[in-house]
């Protein structure tokens, strides 16, 4: 049985103005004018901690980026949910997914008290295996212990896990942990796909999900 773990932001949810909005409201609070979107959603993929590092620029002070970062946690955790939304066909490909028995998971770089958050309100969370954000483990991805402890508690092997991403943060993680990827198309970094090409790329969720569906489900 195959196990597919899923990035989210980017892959499963559109949360770009929720972070975009938090980043900006915590580049006020630290009296710096705000940054274009585009530029924010360049920044995502790696933590909130690298995040908000490279939102404050080369000449913030450790102790300046220690305190944008413990108000944009506290500032997203109140606004995670207030325009993100899961992408078109991501609902419908997780519940047949999830219906025709096979494992799935989230392995995100976002802490993982918000991601619960996020995935509770977006009533995903019961179709997943196992959640883990970036502080589930020492290390983030593209390390690859967050998709070997998963491996190891799902019983699975390396030919049958799958990682899927929008961002070379993903591909590079699958490739370290030594299983197949899935590239999405419409996420924040696709332009970061064509220097780490995943072994396979997709326009919309559900044409990924059909590989797995046809002998299953319909």
């Amino acid at each position: 049985m195959p196990l597919l773990i899923f990035d989210l932001d980017g892959t499963l949810i559109d949360s770009r103005l929720d972070l975009a909005h938090a980043v900006n409201a915590t580049r006020e609070h630290m009296g710096k004018p705000p940054l274009s979107h585009e530029l924010i959603f360049s920044y995502v993929g790696n933590g909130a901690p690298v995040l908000v590092q490279r939102a404050m620029g080369a000449d913030a002070s450790v102790e300046e980026v220690q305190a944008a970062l413990e108000f944009f946690l506290a500032y997203y955790r109140q606004h995670s949910l207030d325009y993100t939304v899961l992408y078109p066909g991501v609902r419908e490909s997780i519940e047949q997914l999830s219906a025709a028995g096979i494992m799935l998971a989230v392995l995100t770089n976002k802490p993982v008290g918000i991601t619960r958050l996020i995935m509770d309100h977006l009533d995903l969370s019961g179709r997943m295996f196992r959640i883990y954000g970036g502080n589930s483990f020492d290390q983030k991805k593209p390390h690859p212990v967050g998709i070997d402890t998963l491996r190891t508690e799902a019983g699975a092997t390396q030919a049958d896990t799958w990682m899927i991403g929008d961002s070379w943060v993903d591909i590079q993680t699958a490739r370290n942990a030594g299983v197949p990827s899935c590239g999405v198309t419409y996420g924040f970094q696709p332009e970061s796909l064509v220097e780490y090409p995943p072994d396979v790329l997709v326009d919309r969720l559900e044409d990924f999900a059909q590989r797995f569906l046809p002998e299953r489900v319909g």
